[in-house]
C-alpha cells in the first residue's frame, strides 16, 4: 500500500501554495483562492484527478435569479393551461 503524501500544492498566478491535509482529510482553501475565485461558504466544488495531480474547480450552479430576463414573458391563454394536464 501506497503512503498518502500528506499534502499537495495550489498552483495561483504562478506561485505555489502548500496546503496540509488535516484529519478526516479537510483542507483549507486559502483566503487568496477564495477570494480570486469568488468562493464562499456552502460553494461546490467539483474533484478530479488527473496525472497524479488533484484539481478542484468550482460547479457551477445556474439559480433561477441568474435567469431573469433571459426569457422574454409568455402570453399563454387560459383554455390552453386548462387543456394542458392530459398532453404530453
Amino acid at each position: 500500500m501506497k503512503k498518502f503524501i500528506s499534502h499537495f500544492f495550489v498552483y495561483l498566478y504562478g506561485g505555489i501554495l502548500e496546503i496540509i491535509v488535516r484529519e478526516k482529510g479537510r483542507i483549507t482553501l486559502p483566503l487568496e483562492v477564495r477570494k480570486a475565485l469568488a468562493l464562499r461558504e456552502g460553494d461546490k466544488l467539483e474533484l478530479l484527478i488527473e496525472n497524479g495531480m488533484i484539481i478542484l474547480k468550482p460547479k457551477e450552479v445556474v439559480k433561477a435569479k441568474d435567469l431573469k430576463g433571459i426569457i422574454s414573458p409568455i402570453k399563454v391563454n387560459l383554455e390552453e393551461i386548462e387543456e394542458a394536464p392530459g398532453k404530453v
